[in-house]
């Protein structure tokens, strides 16, 4: 079954009882058992909802796994492949990590005294050397946020395979769309579905795919030990969302391809992010391992100042300026004031990540009227 047909069949079977198209929201905290024991497959709803057991099988076949496990969002979903480690254990991840991520294992689990460390592993190459003595899990964002750095994920999994070390590629700013980690040697595959499988910015959730049986059990152990589950609801709007996931996502690409060039060709812009440029490090590793460049672009002003972004930021109309990302409109955004807040200044500014960063999140409007609303905010520059 081909992509655009998984979007919209796999794992859905229209209702039993009803013969209803759409998968029904089981909005029910418990079920009924005949006796002790005698179920119809669902006890309570913290651990099981029909609901979330459709959505569950439909994101599965999307990212060619045997198994997905749906979570309240994407940072509940981590939470809970964090806690697959135990203390004095490390995190290798990329040098340019989402700002909540970097939170979560440096804040909340370092002092539990949980290791992490942030490398170049953009060469592959990078991966091997950094390894250290307790290095249990290689986290890897790609295409990462808001660089937009790329790595090789084929590469890094099998070094990781080669010394026993789990891979987490956190897949939310290409979608399984763009791209298929588990294909390419991950052991997990990490989305913060409020992103692109959602696609209408008005849910949050989060989700983990998997292959392998007993690290899908385990996930779920832990998932159900801690109580991070999405309600039916949520569920149910993602798999709508996730019907249109590929004409949503390939709109947003060519719109995004567009206003990269246009901005690197603008006087008032000094450098623009965006994996699908011949000049980008990585672009043929975007290539080899893509389908699209991604709907994703950050872009540098000549003015390196906050005050200059700032224009650019309070001036879109189009572009509304909010966190968050993959929905159907554009998005505009300041990682160092927003998403990535949390990491400090100075870490901040090793990846690049300045003050006068812009990062969009390119929606499937027209790309002409998007362009013109650019064009006014950066001639206030």
């Amino acid at each position: 079954m081909k992509f655009d047909t998984k979007v919209i069949h796999a794992g859905i079977e229209p209702d039993p009882s009803t013969g209803a198209i759409m998968t029904p929201i089981f909005q029910t905290s418990t079920y009924v058992q005949a006796a002790p024991g005698d179920h119809k497959g669902y006890e309570y709803a913290r651990t099981q909802n029909p609901t979330r057991s459709v959505l569950e099988k439909n994101l599965a076949a999307l990212e060619n796994g045997s198994d997905a496990i749906c979570f309240g969002s994407g940072l509940a979903a981590q939470d809970a492949v964090i806690k697959l480690l135990k203390t004095g254990d490390e995190i290798l991840s990329v040098n340019d990590l989402y700002g909540g991520s970097y939170r979560q294992m440096v804040r909340v689990y370092g002092p539990w005294g949980l290791k992490s460390r942030y490398v170049d592993l953009y060469d592959a190459e990078n991966a091997e050397r950094e390894l250290g003595p307790d290095t249990r899990m290689i986290w890897i964002e790609t295409p990462t946020n808001p660089m937009l750095n790329v790595v090789d994920i084929a590469a890094v999994c099998a070094i990781a395979r080669k010394h026993g070390i789990l891979t987490v590629v956190d897949n939310t700013f290409a979608s399984p769309y763009l791209q298929n980690p588990l294909d390419l040697g991950a052991d997990i595959v990490l989305h913060s579905a409020t992103k692109y499988i959602g696609g209408h910015s008005d849910v949050v959730h989060g989700c983990l795919i998997v292959r392998d049986a007993n690290l899908a059990q385990r996930l779920r152990f832990i998932q159900n030990a801690s109580g991070a589950v999405p309600g039916p609801q949520d569920c149910f709007l993602i798999l709508r969302g996730i019907k249109t996931l590929h004409l949503r996502v390939q709109r947003a690409c060519e719109n995004a391809e567009k206003i990269a060039h246009y901005l690197a060709a603008h006087p008032k812009v000094a450098k623009v992010y965006w994996p699908g440029f011949e000049s980008h490090p990585n672009h043929a590793v975007a290539k080899k391992q893509m389908r699209m460049f991604g709907a994703m672009v950050s872009f540098d002003l000549h003015d390196n100042t906050y005050q200059a972004a700032e224009k650019v930021l309070s001036n879109t109309h189009l572009f509304a300026l909010a966190e968050s990302l993959g929905g159907v409109e554009s998005l505009i955004g300041h990682p160092a004031s927003m998403t990535h807040a949390s990491i400090p200044r100075e870490e901040r500014l090793k990846v690049g990540l300045t003050d006068s960063l812009v990062r969009l999140s390119v929606g499937v409007e027209d790309a002409g009227d998007l362009i013109e609303d650019l064009e006014r905010a950066l001639q206030l520059v």
